[in-house]
């Protein structure tokens, strides 16, 4: 009996035993099965998100998307100059151009030797070259019989640097053609019909192919330079846009200019008359026209007009050639448009070029002032890596507005102020002011280099502009004065101050009193880059 218990006592003791081993396999077992599915279910997982990645990457390549850092909207000068920039500093930049062929415009055929440093500066120079660019060295002005020459400043620099005056189109397709030899950079044919915006940032662009098919494409930084008819413009500024007259534009061929490679300006009745060469056979004639109305060219009008106005005040050695371009009806006309840079700074998105800045093309500053902002633009976005962080750059980039003010508002400030006083007028004051004006430069030396350092883009110094315009004021009143100062003069010189003031002052005032003459005092001057 006692055996057979202690038999059933040892079989219960490996029994439980066996039971242990059991369970402890059966967890071991059922953990590996577990585990094993786990696995199986977190691969399948892994391979659908790659899936659905590698889908939704391959969608939004066909919806005309792509790994971009910039969209450029518009290949005109200042977009194919930026384009060129960015790629060169390793970005990747999609451009988006209305129309890539070339060019043909009346305009944006002079480019001031500021604006030839600037193009230098980003290593465009060339594409000045091949397009029988003509050198500009200064202007000739021209007043009832009288006229003087006027020289760009260029004693400290070398031989090359100076004006150049070109076709607009094959300047522009230089720089196009430059720019897409970058691999970074990739031109394409389309109309972007309007901005993405998401809470209030800009993602990208939606626009038509030549085709007519609609597509999007998504950048970090979406920059609109699709120039002076911009129609993206309204939701990245607030555009206030003067029309004070239009150019008639004409063609002189085999002609010589009174003063070789130099801009001719005509002190003209209503308004100034521009002559400049654009090749070594070819010279454009500008006719400013005031007011937004022109005389018709289809029925002739405009035709009477400038051999009945026009053509007796030109100079005699062109005379024969304005006459033949008139008589040949090639003419074409366009307005002159002035806007004031007013941005409101926007989250993904930037405005350059025409369509965020005009002012009269009188003096023909419009290119150089493109060129310097993308120079500032360039030295701001160059020590940043990553532009993804929207907010971020939208309010380091608030400098840009600020650093661009030296060039830009001197040269925007000139162009408003010198159409103003050399249009004619009944107004004895404003006579004054204009003969006083072409007298001061002719006095030569610091009277007549200090304006047109200032024109030319070599001193963008606002405060410069301004002492030289009140001293033509003062000069103007000098000399009603003496030698016998009468009540009548005094009130003309009175009027005088006072139009000067009229002229200039709301020009300033629009450009930005602070930022034109303390921009040290601006926050956003001192904007430092966006650390991640």
């Amino acid at each position: 009996m006692a055996a057979g218990r202690l038999r059933n006592e040892n079989s219960n003791g490996l029994c439980w035993v066996g039971g242990i081993l059991a369970s402890v396999l059966g967890v071991l077992i059922l953990y590996r099965l577990v585990a094993r599915k786990r696995r199986r279910n977190g691969g399948e997982c892994v391979k659908s998100m790659r899936t659905a990645k590698d889908e939704e990457s391959r969608s939004v390549n066909e919806n005309g998307g792509g790994d971009f850092d910039v969209i450029v909207v518009g290949a005109g000068v200042a977009g194919s100059a930026l384009a060129y920039t960015l790629g060169k500093d390793g970005r990747r930049v999609r451009v988006i151009e209305r129309d890539l062929s070339e060019p043909d415009r009346i305009v944006g055929e002079l480019l001031q030797p500021g604006g030839y440093l600037k193009l230098i500066e980003l290593g465009l120079e060339d594409c000045v070259e091949k397009i029988d660019a003509q050198q500009v060295f200064g202007y000739a002005l021209f007043k009832d019989g009288q006229n003087t020459r006027l020289s760009y400043p260029l004693e400290m620099f070398s031989s090359d640097v100076s004006g150049r005056s070109f076709h607009n189109g094959r300047f522009i397709q230089k720089m196009r053609e430059k720019a897409a030899t970058l691999p970074n950079v990739q031109l394409e044919q389309g109309t972007v019909t309007s901005l993405l915006e998401d809470n209030g940032t800009v993602k990208g662009i939606q626009y038509k192919t030549r085709t007519g098919q609609e597509l999007t494409a998504y950048a970090p930084l979406t920059i609109v330079c699709d120039g002076c008819f911009s129609n993206l413009r309204r939701s990245l500024c607030d555009p206030k846009v003067d029309v004070p007259s239009c150019f008639v534009g004409l063609v002189l061929e085999n002609c010589n200019l009174p003063y070789a490679n130099h801009g001719h300006v005509i002190l003209a009745d209503p308004s100034p008359i521009l002559f400049y060469p654009i090749s070594s056979t070819e010279v454009r004639c500008l006719v400013d026209v005031p007011g937004q109305k022109v005389p018709s060219i289809s029925n002739g009008e405009m035709a009477n007009y400038l051999k009945t106005v026009v053509a007796p005040q030109v100079p005699p050695e062109i005379l024969d050639a304005f006459v033949a371009a008139v008589d040949r009806g090639n003419m074409r006309t366009m307005p002159n448009r002035s806007m004031p840079a007013i941005p409101h700074p926007t989250p993904g998105a930037l405005l350059m070029g025409d369509a965020f800045n005009m002012r009269h093309p009188l003096t023909g500053g419009g290119m150089t002032v493109a060129l310097s902002d993308i120079v500032v633009l360039r030295d701001l976005l160059r020590p940043l890596r990553d532009l993804n962080d929207a907010p971020a750059l939208c309010k380091y980039l608030e400098s840009f507005y600020t650093l661009r003010k030296p060039v830009a508002s001197t040269i925007n400030t000139l162009a408003g102020a010198l159409h103003k006083v050399f249009c004619a007028s009944p107004d004895e004051a404003r006579k004054e002011m204009r003969q006083a004006c072409f007298d001061y430069l002719c006095l030569g030396g610091l009277f007549s280099t200090g304006p047109i350092s200032l024109l030319s883009g070599l001193n963008p110094r606002p405060l410069s502009l301004v002492l030289h315009f009140f001293a033509v004021a003062i000069y103007g009143v000098g000399r009603l004065l003496l030698p016998f100062p009468s009540p009548k003069r005094i009130c003309i010189g009175f009027r005088l101050i006072s139009g000067a003031s009229g002229i200039i002052f709301p020009i300033i005032r629009a450009e930005g009193v602070r930022q034109m003459f303390f921009p040290a005092t601006v926050p956003a001057y001192y904007r430092a880059p966006p650390v991640k």
